[in-house]
């Protein structure tokens, strides 16, 4: 397996780095660079060769392949310092490089790189620190010494053209040889690739997974067939592809780059929530993403729509104007998706089939009684009548906000199903709402995408033609749910079984495309369901929950006089954010006796900024989970992870875990191996999901997250910075959201100003699906 060797980028707040990296250019004589914020070295304008052995990458950009590195010449004395692309280039080879000899105004002399090849080291010593860089999956520098002990200058031939010889090597045993000649072959096959890839800019990263996707064709496809990478290559957008369609040639007016362009704008909407696009605001974004004439971009809208993977256009109501229609443009599995789940839905409703027949024509005020000895306390009102629709109706939505009971409703629920002996069935979107859930009922739950054993590809082993053995399927946190899971969930739902879908619908809307919950509770719906308003004694002395209720009613939270929330006052965004990390670290922790990895979460209202989740999470690490000399560690990018790192997964990937790890997926590593190249992860459902070093792209740092990206769980204590840096994302169903995830304590760290603008300012807009509209109307077939 191919290695990837990156640096750390400087750390939010500082003012200079040594050898900060500046865009590789070819300047002309006499002529200085200038780039805003950066100091750029004076060049000398002799061409010059420079042969060294790379030893330790400072600073690595992923986009552009863009390196500042130290090499060692050989010759005794410091290392040197290189600029420029070194797409590729691994600690311990030996490279010849081309370019120019410099002089940096702070850091002094240094060599910047305009191209360079790779030199196999010819001397026992350069073999062994080569080999025990990390290179080869499988190689550590123990290993490096044996080998090369035993096989000397022959060691690189050895491993080229004999490598069963290994096995000569005491403590080398034909599994771990099989694997060292594997990973070599791969890792000359993905250096050829590379090659290919840095003439068109393509960062080290993307490289590797193209190898990986394509292995042998990859130089094919991206010369030939650019706009595929999008598509096929988890992480390489449109954007990407593009800059690498112009670098082989491909016409900036190609029609397979504007069918590409307006599939890409219609992913992009997707990544927003909305299922699809009225088609004059698809055709005018494309417009102005591609700069090329509308009259083409019409064109191939036509083409797209008459491609059975294209797209496809369809009258539905305006979501803002619902008595206009717009002609709306879908991506086809989101199209697709909308017709199923309405019909599923439909279909559920209408059956005449009942799995718990039971509950027709029951005695409810003995079942009730009865209940309420057996969890010794009374329903109110609004919770029986919940009860009774969701033990009836085959599909039934409970909402409400904290403290209005849900919890005790779902318990209810499932305690007297289980008495009429029904087969329950309990879910949720995440391994911690899943893990809530069985707490609360005492009986198992699971995530969802477990319950529907999800294949590689996204395929699930139970739908329509292998339903769940239940009679009854509870779904809690049901806000979660897209439109893709909810469609997948929905079909594996057996004819007479009931559905129960509880969720708080004041809640942030799923990450991914649709509002499904918001739509089964629109007007008209045919869905029946419950909203539990009334707040419960014991929960109105609770700050959080009367703070979260006020904030869902456009009522400023109160701040002072409560023992569990509580607001730090500081204007300037920096300070808040340093702040931010000082009371979930330190103060936090020290008052509560609370453990700030497991029992703290900080979540931001964005990623970036110096009071955003990114820069929180680095400054968070050092506070929590230091660096030591003795503990390895694997820099990436511009992380670091360590053995007790806590991270989330940022992208749905079925290869892992026993049935994938999915998007906002959190655990902790639990073991690093430089010498396997590989990190382990224990996640919220207690699973051991291993990672190679060149997969850790999947992996992001989870001390901070956002609010988005907390959905779903629930926390002891939150630590939310609320600053003016955050403006346009400050909206009332964010700051609810934030609030409902604390179970004990809410800590706000900001200014007031931008804590009233969270309150007053009520989101923007519906997203743009049609499932109220067809479940409203004639279901389609599925």
């Amino acid at each position: 397996m191919f290695r990837m060797f990156r640096g750390v980028p400087p750390a939010a707040g500082t003012r200079t780095t040594p050898h900060r990296p500046v865009p590789a250019a070819s300047p002309r004589p006499g002529f200085r660079l200038s780039v805003p914020g950066v100091t750029v070295c004076d060049m000398s304008f002799q061409p010059a060769v420079l042969e060294a052995v790379l030893e330790r990458i400072t600073y690595a950009n992923e986009e552009n392949g863009y390196t500042v590195a130290r090499v060692d010449t050989g010759r005794g004395g410091e290392l040197l310092t290189v600029v420029g692309s070194l797409l590729g280039a691994q600690v311990g080879e030996s490279l010849r490089m081309e370019g120019r000899w410099g002089s940096h105004p702070q850091y002094g002399r240094q060599f910047t790189v305009e191209n360079y090849t790779t030199v196999l080291p010819a001397t026992v010593q350069g073999i062994r620190r080569y080999l025990g860089s990390g290179l080869i999956k499988g190689i550590g520098p123990k290993i490096a010494e044996r080998i090369v002990d035993h096989f000397g200058l022959e060691t690189l031939e050895v491993i080229e053209n004999e490598p069963e010889r290994l096995i000569e090597v005491p403590g080398l045993g034909p599994k771990r040889t099989k694997l060292i000649g594997a990973a070599w072959e791969e890792q000359k096959a993905i250096k050829e690739v590379m090659v290919f890839l840095q003439g068109v800019g393509v960062s080290t990263s993307i490289a590797v997974r193209i190898y990986k996707k394509y292995g042998d064709a990859s130089i094919s496809v991206v010369r030939n067939q650019p706009y595929r990478l999008a598509a096929d290559v988890w992480g390489i957008g449109f954007l990407t592809a593009d800059r690498i369609a112009q670098a082989v040639g491909i016409p900036h007016d190609s029609p397979d780059r504007v069918k590409a362009g307006l599939q890409y704008a219609l992913s992009q909407s997707a990544d927003q929530g909305h299922c699809y696009l009225p088609e004059e605001r698809l055709i005018a974004d494309t417009v102005k993403l591609l700069q090329v004439d509308t009259g083409l971009v019409i064109d191939c809208l036509g083409e797209l729509a008459g491609e059975e993977e294209g797209v496809v256009r369809e009258r539905v109501p305006d979501p803002e104007h619902p008595e206009q229609r717009v002609s709306a443009v879908y991506l086809v599995p989101f199209h697709r998706a909308e017709l199923s789940l309405s019909a599923q839905l439909l279909r559920l409703l209408r059956t005449e089939e009942d799995r718990i027949p039971a509950f027709r024509d029951v005695d409810w005020e003995k079942a009730l009684a009865w209940l309420a000895k057996r969890t010794g306390a009374e329903l109110a009102p609004e919770q029986r009548d919940a009860v009774k629709l969701a033990l009836t109706e085959k599909v039934a939505v409970l909402t409400g906000g904290p403290g209005c009971g849900k919890s005790f409703t779902v318990r209810s629920v499932v305690e007297l199903a289980r008495a009429k002996r029904a087969k329950v069935v309990l879910a949720a979107p995440t391994g911690r709402a899943a893990k809530r859930l069985s707490e609360l009922t005492g009986a198992e739950a699971s995530t969802v995408h477990r319950l529907l054993e999800l294949k590689p590809g996204g395929d699930a082993a139970y739908d329509r033609e292998r339903p769940l053995d239940a009679d009854l399927v509870v779904v809690d946190e049901a806000s979660m749910l897209d439109l893709l899971l909810a469609n997948k969930l929905i079909k594996a739902v057996a004819p007479g079984a009931h559905l129960l879908l509880v969720g708080d619908v004041d809640q942030l809307p799923s990450v991914g495309a649709g509002e499904v919950l918001r739509d089964l509770l629109s007007e008209g719906s045919p869905v029946p369901a419950v909203r539990l308003t009334r707040i419960f004694r014991q929960a109105q002395q609770s700050g959080v929950v009367t703070n979260a209720h006020r904030i869902n009613s456009g009522v400023p939270p109160i701040t002072r006089g409560l023992s569990d929330f509580f607001l730090f006052v500081e204007d300037d965004t920096e300070e808040a954010g340093r702040l931010t990390v000082d009371v979930a670290a330190r103060r936090v922790p020290a008052k509560f006796g609370l453990d700030p990895r497991r029992d703290v979460q900080v979540l931001a209202p964005m990623h970036r900024g110096p009071a955003g989740a990114g820069t929180l999470n680095g400054l968070l690490q050092q506070a929590i989970t230091p660096g030591r000399p003795d503990l390895p560690e694997k820099r990436f990018g511009g992380r670091v992870f360590r053995v007790g790192d806590k991270v989330t997964q940022i992208r749905n990937n079925y290869e892992k875990g026993a049935n994938g790890v999915f998007n906002g997926t959190v655990g902790v590593v639990t073991a690093l191996s430089t010498e396997e190249q590989r990190l382990t992860v224990r996640t919220d459902e207690d699973e051991e999901v291993g990672y190679d070093f060149d997969e850790l792209d999947e992996l992001a740092h989870a001390y901070a997250v956002t609010i988005h990206r907390s959905q779903g769980s629930e926390y002891p204590a939150v630590v939310v910075p609320v600053t003016t840096g955050a403006w346009m994302m400050l909206q009332r169903n964010l700051l609810y959201t934030a609030v409902t995830r604390a179970k004990r304590l809410v800590v706000l760290v900001g200014s007031r100003r931008a804590l009233g603008q969270a309150v007053r300012t009520v989101s923007a807009g519906r997203r743009c699906t049609a499932l109220d509209h067809r479940l409203r109307g004639t279901p389609h077939p599925a």
